[in-house]
C-alpha cells in the first residue's frame, strides 16, 4: 500500500485532496456511499464536506469519518473493567485496582497518575484485535518490567504494570471494527494521514488491503508573509498580539487563526478581542476546573472540611444566592472581629444573637458532610447542598455549570447508572471525595459556544493542517513555549515508548517542526514572542523562530497597534471636605492617620472605609506581638496579686491560657515558642531590674481611658501604667519590632504621636512614658521618651487645631509621599499611582 504524497496549496489543500479522492473512487470503479474517507483530526469533517461539494456537487456523499466518530456508531458501553477514557469513572476504576494491588495506602497519590499512563497506551492497546491483545500485553509486560529491575521506583513499576493489564483486559469502541470484516460495507477506504500515523487507522487499512489508499495530508508549499514581534514582556505581547488579529479583520483577513500556544497568554489575548467586538470561536477551550461554575463547586467542599478556614466558609456564603448579602456581611464582620481563623473554632458568643441562625444553619450543612458515605451518596447529597444554597439553580442555567453537572455525573438518572458500577459503590471521606470531583474537573475541557460567522478561531497549531484560513497570529513563540523538541508525555523511557507504540522524542519534534511549517503556509503570520517573562528574566525566542531569522524567511514587522494622541490632564492632589462628618472621639491611631495624610484619615476615619483584616493567613510577628500584650498584661496582673509566686511560672502559665484563649495552632506557633525561653529569660531580666532602678510598681495593664479635649473625647488603650516613687506614673507601651525602629520614635518628641497620647490620656503632671521593646533574641530595653510632657501639650494644641481647621472646611490633601502610602488602604481612592 503506497502513500501518495499530495500537493498543498495555499488555499485549497482540501479541494485537491477531494479530487485526488474523486479520481480513487473512479478509478476503483467505487460507490461514493460505499467509501469511507478517514480524517485525522474531527474538525476537518465539515470542511471536508465542502470541499467534496466544491469538487463533485452531484450524485453520493462518501463518508467522512474520524476513528473516534467511526467507532462511536457501534454504541459500545465500557464494562465494570474496561478502561473508559472517561476520567472520573477511570479514576474510581485505578482506585480499585491500586488496592487489589495492595497499594490501598497510596492510592490517593497513584490513581490519577495510573489513569494517564492507561491512557497513553490505550490508543495503541484499542488498535490490536481483541483476540491478539492478549499477546501484546505479553510481549509489551516482558519488555517494560526488566527497566524497572533493580529500581527505586517501585511506584513507577506497579502504575505501569497495572496499566498494561488494564488496557489488555479491557474492550473497546473500535473492537467491533477490528473483528467484523470491513470490506463487506466498505468499497474503499482512504486514510488522509496527519502528522503521524493513527494506529487503528493504519490497522484497518492492512485489514482491507488493497481496498484502502493513503494520502498524505502534510505537504510542501511557499510559505506566507511572515512578520515577527518581540513583545517586552507578556502583556505587551498579549496587546501586540491582539492589535494584530483587529488588524487582520480590519483590512478583510478572515478568518484569522490564533494559535494557542501559551494558555494563560492566549486567554488574555481574547478578553481583549472580546472587549473589541470580535466574533471568535475557540476550538481549544481551557479546563473545566478553571471556570467559575467549577470554583463553586469545589469552594462549597473546601468550606465543607472539618478544617477549613473562616475565609473558605464565608467565601463559600458570599457565592450563594440562598443568602442575603448582608447577614452574610455581618458574620463576617464578627468573625474577623473575633479573629478566628479556622470555623469549627467559632462559637455562638463570637457572633453574637443577630448571626445565630446563620451560623446553626451552616454548622448543619457542614455537619451532614463529614460521615463517609458511597460516591453515588455523595453525589446525591452535593446536589441537594447545591440546591438548598442556591447554586444548583446557576450551575444549570451556565454552559460551563451543565459541563460540571455532567462531569460529576450529579442529575439523578446519571448517579443512578453510576450506581451499577462496582468501583463507585467504595465508601468516601470528604476529603476523598473532594479529591476525586478535583481530578475530574481538572482532566474535562471546558470549550464555550461558537460565534455563528466565526472572525477568529483559537486553536493548536496542529489544527491548521488541510484548513484555510487568511491569516495567522501565533504568539508565545518562545523557547519555553514553542520548544522544538519537547519532553514526551509520561513516566515511559525511551525503550518502553517503542515498545508500546509510543511516538519517541525525535517523532515528537518532527511533529512540531511540520505543525510549525504547515502553519507558516497561511497566507499572512504574524509571529510573536515576550523578551521577559513575568518575574523580569529574559527569555529567548524559540529554536523555530531563531531559524527562520537565519535563514532569512521572515522579517521582523510594523506595531500593529494604534498610536493616538491624549489629551494631558495632569492629576491635582485629591481633597476632601470634612465639615459633614464632625469628629467627635479621636483615638491615638486614627490622629497618627491625620498626620501622615489628611486624606487617608477622610477615607478611613471620617468615611469608615476600613478594609476587613485577613483571617486565613500564616502567624507572624504581629501575630506574636498580640499574643505578647496579652501575655504580659495577664502576667502582671496575676503578679499583683500573688507577689510572692514564682515568676518564671507565672508568665509560662500566661503564655498558655493566652495560646488557648487566642486559639493559636500548636504547629503554627512553634517556631514562636520555640524562642519563647529566651524571651521569656530577657524579660524577667530587665523587669528585675526596671524594679531595683526605675523603682516602678504595676497598676494595671490594658486599661481603657477617656478625657475631653473641648468637644472631642481622645480615648485609647495603655498597654500597661506603673506607679513611681514619687508620686508619679509611668505609661509603658510594649514593642516587638526591632531596637533601632524603637530608638527611632522618641528621637524627636513632637514626632512621636502615641507616647504623647498615652500621657494626654492620663493628665499626669509628674508623668513618664516609655516604650519596652522585647526582643525576640532575649533582650529586652526600656526607651524612654524623656520629653513626653512638652511632646502631650505639642499634641494638644495640634489636635484642637487640626479638627477645629476640618469643622471649618479645610481642604484634606492627599499627601503621596513617605511610607505612609505603601500599604494605605486609601492609595487606589486618591489615585496617587495615577499621579506618578
Amino acid at each position: 500500500m503506497d502513500a501518495i504524497a499530495e500537493t498543498h496549496h495555499e488555499t485549497s489543500t482540501l479541494q485537491a485532496l477531494m479530487s485526488r479522492v474523486h479520481g480513487l473512487i473512479d478509478s476503483r470503479n467505487a460507490h461514493a456511499a460505499r467509501v469511507v474517507v478517514l480524517l485525522p483530526f474531527a474538525q476537518l469533517l465539515p470542511a471536508a464536506r465542502d470541499a467534496w461539494m466544491q469538487v463533485s456537487a452531484e450524485g453520493f456523499l462518501p463518508r467522512f469519518e474520524t476513528t473516534s466518530t467511526w467507532s462511536a456508531a457501534s454504541g459500545f458501553a465500557p464494562g465494570a473493567d474496561d478502561f473508559a477514557g472517561d476520567v472520573a469513572r477511570d479514576l474510581l476504576a485505578a482506585r480499585s485496582l491500586l488496592e487489589k494491588a495492595g497499594l490501598d495506602a497510596q492510592a490517593d497519590l497513584l490513581a490519577p497518575r495510573l489513569v494517564e499512563a492507561a491512557s497513553q497506551i490505550a490508543t495503541a492497546a484499542a488498535a490490536i484485535e481483541p483476540s491478539a491483545r492478549s499477546a501484546w500485553a505479553s510481549r509489551v509486560r516482558h519488555a517494560v518490567a526488566p527497566s524497572f529491575e533493580g529500581s527505586m521506583l517501585s511506584h513507577e513499576a506497579a502504575v505501569a504494570a497495572i496499566a498494561i493489564e488494564w488496557v489488555a483486559a479491557s474492550s473497546f469502541a473500535t473492537d467491533h471494527l477490528l473483528q467484523s470484516d470491513p470490506a463487506r460495507d466498505v468499497d474503499l477506504l482512504v486514510v488522509v494521514r496527519g502528522f503521524r500515523d493513527e494506529p487503528l487507522a493504519t490497522a484497518l487499512a492492512a485489514r482491507l488491503g488493497d481496498k484502502a489508499q493513503t494520502l498524505n495530508l502534510v505537504g510542501e508549499a511557499t510559505l506566507g508573509q511572515i512578520s515577527l514581534h518581540q513583545a517586552a514582556d507578556p502583556a505587551d505581547e498579549a496587546e501586540r498580539a491582539a492589535a494584530c488579529v483587529l488588524r487582520h479583520v480590519r483590512e478583510g483577513r478572515t478568518p484569522v487563526a490564533l494559535a494557542a500556544i501559551d494558555r494563560v497568554l492566549t486567554r488574555r489575548i481574547r478578553a481583549m478581542l472580546e472587549q473589541a467586538g470580535a466574533a471568535i470561536r475557540d476550538e481549544t477551550g481551557w479546563t473545566l476546573s478553571t471556570t467559575r461554575a467549577a470554583a463553586h463547586v469545589m469552594s462549597l467542599l473546601r468550606a465543607c472540611a472539618w478544617n477549613a478556614g473562616a475565609d473558605a466558609v464565608i467565601d463559600w456564603l458570599k457565592n450563594s444566592p440562598a443568602h442575603a448579602s448582608g447577614s452574610v456581611l455581618g458574620l463576617e464582620r464578627r468573625v474577623r472581629r473575633a479573629g478566628i481563623r479556622e470555623w469549627r473554632s467559632l462559637r455562638s458568643a463570637d457572633v453574637g444573637d443577630g448571626q445565630q441562625l446563620l451560623l446553626d444553619l451552616v454548622n448543619g450543612w457542614r455537619d451532614g458532610m463529614q460521615a463517609i458515605r458511597p460516591l453515588t451518596q455523595w453525589l446525591g447529597d452535593l446536589r441537594v447542598l447545591l440546591q438548598a444554597t442556591g447554586q444548583w439553580q446557576s450551575l444549570d442555567r451556565d454552559a460551563a455549570g451543565a459541563r460540571v453537572i455532567a462531569a460529576l455525573r450529579m442529575q439523578e438518572i446519571d448517579v443512578a447508572e453510576l450506581g451499577e458500577f462496582a468501583p463507585a459503590r467504595r465508601r468516601f471521606t470528604l476529603p476523598e471525595f473532594t479529591g476525586w470531583v478535583g481530578d475530574a474537573l481538572e482532566a474535562e475541557t471546558f470549550t464555550p459556544p461558537a460565534a455563528g460567522e466565526a472572525q477568529v478561531v483559537v486553536l493548536p497549531l496542529h489544527l491548521l493542517l488541510g484548513r484555510s484560513f487568511a491569516a495567522l497570529v501565533a504568539p508565545g513563540c518562545d523557547e519555553a513555549r514553542l520548544p522544538a523538541s519537547s519532553e514526551p508525555a509520561g513516566a515511559w523511557t525511551p525503550s518502553q515508548r517503542e515498545v508500546l507504540g509510543l511516538p519517541s522524542r525525535d517523532q515528537l519534534e518532527e511533529e512540531t517542526r511540520s505543525s510549525w511549517r504547515e502553519a507558516l503556509q497561511t497566507p499572512q503570520c504574524d509571529v510573536l514572542w515576550r523578551h521577559t517573562d513575568e518575574s523580569g528574566e529574559p527569555v529567548l525566542a524559540s529554536p523555530l523562530v531563531q531559524q527562520l531569522l537565519l535563514q532569512e524567511l521572515a522579517s521582523f514587522g510594523d506595531d500593529a497597534r494604534e498610536s493616538r494622541e491624549v489629551e494631558v490632564r495632569p492629576h491635582e492632589h485629591v481633597q476632601a471636605d470634612g465639615r459633614l462628618l464632625p469628629v467627635e472621639r479621636l483615638s491615638a491611631s486614627a490622629y497618627e492617620d491625620l498626620r501622615r495624610c489628611p486624606y487617608r484619615f477622610f477615607a478611613l476615619r471620617q468615611l469608615g472605609l476600613q478594609e476587613p483584616d485577613e483571617i486565613d493567613t500564616d502567624l507572624d510577628k504581629r501575630d506574636f506581638g498580640n499574643w505578647l500584650h496579652r501575655v504580659l498584661s495577664e502576667f502582671h496582673t496575676q503578679l499583683s496579686e500573688r507577689r510572692d509566686a514564682d515568676r518564671k511560672r507565672l508568665l509560662d502559665e500566661a503564655a498558655e491560657s493566652v495560646k488557648r484563649e487566642m486559639r493559636l495552632d500548636e504547629g503554627e506557633f512553634l517556631p514562636f515558642s520555640a524562642g519563647w525561653t529566651q524571651v521569656r529569660e530577657g524579660y524577667l531580666s530587665w523587669l528585675a531590674k526596671y524594679e531595683s532602678t526605675v523603682g516602678g510598681v504595676f497598676q494595671e495593664a490594658e486599661g481603657e481611658h477617656e478625657r475631653s479635649a473641648g468637644s472631642l473625647t481622645l480615648f485609647g488603650r495603655i498597654d500597661r501604667v506603673d506607679s513611681l516613687p514619687n508620686a508619679g506614673r509611668m505609661v509603658i507601651d510594649y514593642k516587638t519590632e526591632s531596637l533601632p525602629t524603637t530608638q527611632e520614635r522618641v528621637k524627636q518628641a513632637g514626632e512621636d504621636t502615641q507616647l504623647a497620647y498615652y500621657a494626654a490620656l492620663l493628665d499626669d503632671p509628674q508623668l513618664r512614658a516609655a516604650y519596652v521593646n522585647v526582643g525576640e533574641r532575649g533582650e529586652t530595653r526600656l526607651v524612654e521618651q524623656t520629653d513626653v510632657t512638652q511632646a502631650r501639650e505639642l499634641l494638644l494644641a495640634g489636635i484642637t487645631h487640626d479638627i477645629d481647621r476640618i469643622a471649618q472646611g479645610a481642604p484634606l490633601s492627599a499627601l503621596g509621599e513617605g511610607k505612609a502610602c505603601e500599604w494605605c488602604a486609601a492609595r487606589g481612592l486618591c489615585r496617587r499611582d495615577f499621579r506618578e
